[in-house]
């Protein structure tokens, strides 16, 4: 797979949106995705393009959790430098 492919993802094929507002998620992406009857989906819309992105809440969950720990170490590191300064 060439680095643009990896960047830019996997196309799936299509999917068409219902008089209802339902789209059906190709079954080689469900499987792939491990995405299950029932599976909670976050809809974001892309920021620089025009176009949707979905992502599990679980994934979501874990990114935020991930990103909060992080900065809290970093403001833990930026008192500990700041204290050591100040000494």
């Amino acid at each position: 797979m060439g680095e643009r492919t990896k960047r830019l993802g996997k196309c799936y094929g299509t999917a068409t949106v219902s008089e209802r507002g339902q789209i059906v998620i190709p079954a080689e992406a469900r499987r792939e995705l491990g995405l299950e009857c029932g599976t909670k989906l976050l809809v974001f819309r892309s920021g620089h393009m025009h176009g949707l992105v979905f992502m599990t809440a679980d994934t979501v969950t874990d990114f935020v959790r991930e990103a909060v720990s992080r900065l809290t170490e970093f403001e833990r590191t930026v008192m500990e430098t700041a204290e050591s300064e100040e000494e």
